[in-house]
């Protein structure tokens, strides 16, 4: 008799957040041939969603938490409506290193600063003075990124911040919004691992660093492992929603360690992740944190992910540039959608120019044609006036980025790569995962694009012990939905721009 079990993902991103109702089935014929032996497989159905961006508050960007927060009640009570049955979790994930600080009645004290605000300018150069880049590294083994955590706590200590001082816990983003459904305050390994004051090699908050640069340690929370029941909806929440009092279950509570559990990769094949959407996150799962010579060099991290595994990867730029070209000229009165932009940029001109696509000036919001073309020409280029072509431009220059992480992930593994594994939103960018294959010389393979969401459901079916493993869960990936295949071509033209970008 086939068994099903109902689960709600929450998934917040950097433009939306979405609320998923996941069913999880056992005992059911596979789809393709009621003949074959029964497979598990994930349905999932998304119930509601809603924007997400920045707001400013007193000249600086901060996530508007109120009213996300409101969005996720309605999306719950109408996928708790919806399920017509009872409902085994509910699991939030979202995007890393931003953090609310909740004081000693447990009310939040102001709005978290959003990851692009600009205090966080110089604060790099700040800590390295204060310990030193080396030592930061060596005792968290996470990339420097002007985002990350321990640079958006430093510049509130170093500018006396009040919310600081009257902070009882410091909670990252996707915890904070299960704390105000269940009520218990946490830290899930994930999420924490992405704030580089957790020292990656024992899972624990980094005391050397956190000394270092004298931030306060009393206000972080206990560490708890992926796939912890953490406690139910409280009543007052139960009621106002509508529904019983559900559990409420720490997935891989960063958005990409949810992702990278619904890559469909096939037990120990020589494999690579690529999170494609607002940001690109390529990597590889190992067992232990690796801190060396060589991961420092490249700057990679070292993230946690589900069932003890590390997630050594580089955090790269993604989509975001195209996203604000498409957002100013859509204020320039021109609203092309994403398909549009994708068939100007395959007839425009093959490597017309070279841009870092990492380079800081692409960083936070506002007219990003003009901050390529400013690029360009501080570069010695001629600026783009066509759309296609800038379009084009971007996707060229990222998948070139891809092929140099690529590298230097084989040369940290000292093994090489067969196959990666692009999931996310990004892969509905079929140029994009195209030039990817042309770039890095191998098979691509591409889906689920609802990657977190299946991995946030598919982690909480594990804390209910309805399916055992990572394996198991990767296995309902594959029976669930469909992938593509993209093989590389135009080798030779991708290889000789390569080599000229080395030079």
């Amino acid at each position: 008799m086939a068994q099903v079990n109902k689960y709600i993902a929450v998934d917040l991103g950097a433009e939306s957040g979405r609320v998923m109702a996941g069913s999880v089935w056992h005992g059911l014929p596979a789809r393709e041939n009621t003949a074959k032996m029964a497979v598990p497989r994930l349905d999932l159905e998304e119930i509601h969603r809603f924007g997400n961006g920045p707001i400013e508050e007193d000249g600086s960007l901060r996530w508007d938490f109120n009213g996300l927060l409101s969005e996720i009640k309605t999306g719950i009570g109408k996928a708790a409506k919806a399920a017509g049955a009872e409902v085994k979790g509910i699991g939030i994930d979202s995007w890393g290193v931003d953090f609310g600080l909740l004081d000693a009645d447990g009310k939040l004290i102001e709005n978290p600063y959003h990851y692009r605000d600009s205090q966080t300018n110089g604060m790099r150069e700040k800590a390295f003075e204060l310990m030193g880049k080396r030592a930061i590294y060596d005792n968290t083994g996470v990339q420097f990124m002007q985002l990350n955590s321990v640079y958006q706590l430093l510049a509130m200590r170093l500018n006396n911040s009040a919310a600081l001082a009257k902070a009882a816990n410091l909670v990252f983003v996707g915890d904070l919004f299960s704390y105000f459904l269940c009520g218990k305050i946490f830290a899930e390994y994930s999420l924490a691992s992405t704030s580089q004051f957790m020292d990656m090699r024992t899972g624990q908050w980094s005391k050397a660093v956190l000394d270092g640069l004298s931030l306060p340690g009393g206000i972080m929370p206990k560490i708890i492992d992926p796939g912890t029941i953490v406690g139910r909806l409280t009543d007052e929440i139960a009621t106002e929603l509508g529904c019983g009092p559900i559990p409420v279950i720490a997935i891989g509570s960063h958005d990409t360690a949810s992702a990278v559990v619904a890559v469909p990769a096939v037990g120990d094949a020589n494999w690579a992740y690529l999170s494609s959407g607002t940001w690109s996150l390529m990597g590889v799962e190992v067992p232990d944190a690796i801190v060396n010579d060589k991961t420092f060099g490249y700057e990679f991290t070292n993230e946690g992910g589900v069932e003890n595994t590390i997630r050594l990867l580089k955090n790269i730029m993604g989509l975001w540039p195209i996203q604000e070209c498409k957002r100013q000229w859509q204020r320039e009165g021109t609203d092309l959608s994403y398909a549009e932009l994708a068939a100007l940029a395959e007839k425009a001109e093959p490597f017309a120019r070279r841009i870092d696509v990492d380079d800081g000036s692409f960083l936070a919001p506002g007219d990003m044609p003009k901050r390529i073309n400013d690029y360009l020409t501080g570069t010695g280029q001629q600026p783009i006036d066509e759309k296609g072509q800038m379009i084009r431009a971007i996707l060229e220059n990222l998948a070139l980025k891809y092929r140099s992480i690529m590298e230097a992930i084989e040369d940290v593994a000292g093994q090489s790569i067969d196959v990666l594994h692009i999931v996310g939103g990004g892969i509905q960018n079929e140029l994009l995962c195209q030039f990817t294959a042309n770039a890095l010389g191998k098979k691509v393979v591409t889906g689920p694009i609802e990657a977190t969401a299946s991995g946030n459901i598919l982690m909480q079916a594990k804390a209910a012990g309805q399916i055992k493993s990572l394996a198991e869960a990767r296995e309902i990936v594959r029976n669930s939905f469909e992938l593509k295949e993209y093989e590389p071509q135009e080798t030779s033209a991708w290889q000789e721009q390569y080599r000229e970008r080395q030079k």
